[in-house]
C-alpha cells in the first residue's frame, strides 16, 4: 500500500503521539489503546488508520484482536530530520558555555 501521508503527519496530533508512546514497549490491541484515551473507539480507530497510512505502525490480526506494532525504521526518519537541528543547538550551547566560562574568569 502506497503511503499518501508522511511520518510528520503521524506525529502532528497529540493523540497519535500518545499512541506511538504506548507502542514503544510492546504491541497493543485496539481496545487497550482506546482505554487510555478519553475518546470513542471509533476516534481511536481513525487515529490508528492515519498512523498505518503513514507507515509508522502496522496492524496484525491475532484471532479476533487487531494488534498495532510500531515501525521503528519509519520513526527513525524523524530523528534523521531533526539531527541537523540538534547539532545546531549543541553548537550554540557550547558557545554559550564558553562565553560563560570566559566571563567567570574575567570576573575573578
Amino acid at each position: 500500500m502506497e503511503s499518501r501521508r508522511d511520518v510528520f503527519q503521524a506525529i502532528a496530533d497529540p493523540t497519535r503521539r500518545g499512541i506511538l508512546t504506548m507502542l514503544i514497549q510492546q504491541p497493543q490491541n485496539l481496545n487497550t489503546i482506546a482505554e487510555n484515551f478519553n475518546m470513542t473507539r471509533q476516534g481511536i480507530s481513525l487515529h490508528v488508520k492515519i498512523l498505518e497510512e503513514c507507515n509508522v505502525i502496522s496492524i496484525r490480526r491475532q484471532g479476533r484482536e487487531r494488534y498495532c506494532d510500531l515501525n521503528a525504521k519509519k520513526i527513525a526518519e524523524i530523528a534523521d530530520w531533526l539531527e541537523p537541528f540538534q547539532k545546531m543547538w549543541e553548537g550554540r550551547f557550547s558557545q554559550l558555555d564558553n562565553l560563560l566560562h570566559t566571563l567567570k574568569r574575567k570576573s575573578k
